[in-house]
């Protein structure tokens, strides 16, 4: 370790001497300081000239992060920020897919936000899920104005959990989102993978079957996709993003750890990503991916209304796996003692 002495006599550490974690919390602790400098010099220059509301653009909420979002205006994408006011009536939270109206903020320079978040416009749907207690705990918004939730299950590497699916099931359906459940290897099936996916379809739910060795199913799941705004579900491994780059070679879809709550609840970044499909045959369509909806605590969902999610439960119809995972969801639902 290299020191020098001072004109105490004392031996003194180089800067190059001090431990890598303090640089790192410091630079950490800097990047922070000019964010939040950058936010509040954004929100003064914004508040010097409140915007006439017949100027306010629509625009859509393409990604969050800490303290910024990115948001599509006019086929351009947009760095923003949410004003105070805005941000207190909805308790700081804006999520991918959020509808809303900017303000474009002129005279910004690099890296600064292009546009000012003055409204949130009334989500349609929501996948939602609960942190902490599934009741009486908090609430956290992934996703807003999907149409669908596209549930990825692998029938081999890794295996299905079909209680998962059987959850985000639940999940779909109580933020008004349709459930798709969509078996991928199939050319790894066993015989009850077939059954449990002919039941759901049995049960009126939109179902596809895909290889995305084989290639098969593709066609089917373009159909599915085009013309709606759909969420990505399922856990690591099991071929999101291979089948998207099937149907879309060339886009970059990669996944990361969505950060939970601060000690105050309140949210403080997302991962989840919007992105546009091109699929042929006169139409596109928009996928939503997160990886956050792979572990998902039911929010207003209770243990008297969940038998509505479970048609073939409640006519004592359903197979003997379909029973368990009902009972495992109540058993969730109810309050601690």
């Amino acid at each position: 370790m290299q020191s020098r002495r001072s004109r105490t006599g004392r031996h003194e550490q180089n800067d190059d001497d001090e431990p890598q974690a303090r640089r790192q919390k410091y630079s950490a602790r800097n990047a922070r300081a000019q964010t939040d400098k950058i936010v509040r010099t954004t929100l003064m220059r914004a508040a010097q000239s409140p915007p006439d509301p017949a100027t306010l653009r629509p625009a859509r909420v393409v990604q969050v992060f800490s303290m910024y979002c990115h948001v599509e205006c006019e086929g351009k994408i947009l760095l923003a920020v949410m004003r105070k006011t805005a941000s207190q009536m909805n308790e700081g939270q804006v999520v991918t897919g959020d509808d809303v109206k900017i303000a474009l903020l002129a005279g910004a320079g690099p890296g600064e936000p292009q546009a000012m978040i003055e409204e949130l416009l009334p989500r349609r749907t929501v996948l939602t899920r609960a942190l902490g207690s599934a009741v009486g705990g908090a609430q956290q918004v992934i996703v807003a104005n999907a149409g669908q939730l596209l549930i990825v299950a692998s029938a081999a590497e890794p295996t299905t959990n079909w209680g998962m699916v059987d959850r985000m099931i639940v999940a779909a359906q109580s933020g008004k989102l349709v459930p798709v459940v969509c078996l991928n290897k199939t050319d790894l099936a066993q015989p009850e993978d077939e059954e449990r996916l002919s039941h759901y379809a049995h049960l009126g739910l939109p179902t596809v079957r895909t290889s995305v060795k084989s290639g098969a199913g593709l066609t089917a799941l373009r159909d599915i996709l085009r013309g709606q705004v759909t969420v990505l579900a399922g856990p690591s491994g099991v071929g999101k993003s291979s089948l998207i780059g099937l149907l879309q070679p060339g886009l970059d879809i990669r996944t990361a750890a969505i950060s939970g709550y601060t000690g105050k609840g309140r949210h403080t970044t997302s991962s989840a990503r919007h992105y546009h499909l091109d699929l042929g045959g006169g139409g596109g369509g928009e996928v939503i991916d997160t990886p956050g909806v792979k572990l998902l605590g039911l929010w207003g969902v209770r243990p008297e209304n969940l038998i509505q999610f479970f048609p073939d439960v409640a006519d004592e119809t359903a197979p003997a796996w379909r029973v368990e995972s009902y009972r495992r969801i109540l058993e969730t639902l109810k309050p601690e003692a």
